[in-house]
């Protein structure tokens, strides 16, 4: 090497967790919205005639999205990833840093259960899905919920 040459290297923060640069850079990488499973929800119920918001907030003073909003109907469905919110049949604990990730797993399913808990008390109909569920399943029950709601209205 000459002495021209930098060699890059990446410190992690102090506290971080990420076990490594390159896990961190992988975690980092993954998306909080538009996944496989929530575009296929999508393009099944949207084909299906209905419309709704993506990304959005059921109720402005919360500060929490779901994956799809019919604010009308008041209906907001979350589609869930597995390893994120804790899924009883496909959730594996991580090898590396496991406290960390055990603990930020537990608090988004409290925050899930708490969201779900205020958006009831709004009047709101909360659907939630795992990415693993079928998604033509998922966009059934989704626009038979809309048009119940909207024709009980």
């Amino acid at each position: 090497m000459s002495s021209s040459e930098v060699v890059k290297t990446e410190s992690l923060p102090e506290g971080s967790w990420a076990s490594s640069a390159a896990r961190r850079r992988n975690m980092q990488a993954i998306k909080s919205r538009d996944t496989t499973p929530e575009r296929r929800i999508r393009q099944l119920v949207h084909a299906r005639g209905a419309r709704y918001r993506v990304s959005a907030r059921p109720l402005p003073d919360l500060r929490r999205t779901a994956d799809l909003v019919f604010r009308s109907a008041k209906i907001a469905v979350f589609i869930d990833g597995c390893y994120w919110h804790g899924c009883a049949e496909h959730y594996v604990p991580p090898k590396t840093n496991s406290g960390y990730w055990s603990d930020k797993v537990a608090r988004n399913i409290a925050r899930d259960r708490d969201t779900d808990q205020k958006l009831r008390e709004a009047g709101w109909l909360v659907l939630r899905f795992w990415e693993h569920e079928e998604s033509d399943a998922c966009a059934e029950k989704i626009i038979t919920a809309v048009r119940n709601r909207r024709r009980n209205k």
